[in-house]
């Protein structure tokens, strides 16, 4: 992609693997992976002045700052970055902190159009650790359980999917005929899981999450599904019921025949 026209200073970008170029008169977008190393390429196409001057810029949440100037290197690339062939830059070990917007400015006294400019998208992508992941134990058959999964150090934010028995889930459960008796939906944005449980339900459950720098798992945990044994739940509260009604009536009779009264009277003799 060359840029500048007419007789004068002429800047080029050389294609690095991993770029993206937008159409013309746009800023081309390059994507590199954490810890790693990144040209940001800036070659000279043509120009009539010995010595142009040369200068890098980075433009990151509104604020522009100089990253070369005067010949060295300036900022936060301090000891982490060098000019490479004049006017390429070179980065070593870049980290989230470097995605930004990258300025070459050459500026050539002796041409016509004495000065030319490209901008570079640095996005640096960041593997994701292990998500959290929380499961409940128990759940009665019938009621709705929700787990999620959480991560929270990958760039760009990734995307969640969940695995029973290590077979993936689909999004919704009604979507594949293999699930007709689940019924659960999944959303990869958030990385929740909510089912409806029934007791094919039960098993061990885990999360992964996934964006283009890689994935990463969360352990497996077991839920397990039971059923709620409503006759003996009822039974339980009729006892109940029928032992304080004993007790209630115990105490009406006690006092009906002056037990209490009686015991209150001897008491203050």
């Amino acid at each position: 992609q060359q840029r500048g026209r007419g007789p004068g200073i002429r800047l080029c970008l050389r294609l690095l693997p991993g770029s993206v170029l937008l159409p013309p008169n746009r800023c081309p977008f390059l994507f590199t992976f954490l810890l790693l190393g990144v040209e940001l390429s800036c070659i000279i196409k043509a120009t009539t002045t010995p010595e142009p001057r040369i200068e890098w810029k980075k433009i990151k949440d509104g604020q522009t700052t100089y990253v070369f100037f005067h010949n060295k290197i300036q900022g936060d690339l301090l000891n982490r970055a060098e000019l490479i062939r004049r006017t390429s830059l070179a980065i070593r070990n870049v980290t989230r902190l470097d995605t930004a917007t990258y300025r070459c400015e050459v500026a050539a006294p002796g041409d016509e159009k004495n000065i030319d400019e490209i901008n570079i998208h640095l996005t640096v992508q960041v593997k994701p650790v292990a998500p959290k992941c929380r499961v409940p134990k128990a759940v009665p058959v019938g009621k709705s359980a929700s787990l999620h999964c959480q991560e929270n150090e990958g760039f760009p934010a990734p995307t969640y999917s969940w695995y029973r028995n290590s077979e993936p889930l689909p999004a919704d459960s009604t979507s594949h005929h293999k699930f007709k008796n689940s019924s659960f939906v999944v959303n990869p944005a958030t990385g929740t899981l909510v089912i409806t449980v029934n007791k094919g339900d039960t098993g061990r459950y885990y999360c992964i999450a996934t964006n283009n720098a890689g994935s990463a798992k969360c352990e497996e945990q077991e839920m397990e599904v039971y059923d709620l044994n409503i006759g003996g739940i009822v039974g339980g509260v009729l006892v109940v019921a029928v032992v304080l009604s004993l007790i209630t009536l115990g105490i009406c009779c006690a006092y009906r025949k002056g037990l209490f009264v009686n015991k209150k009277q001897n008491g203050n003799r």
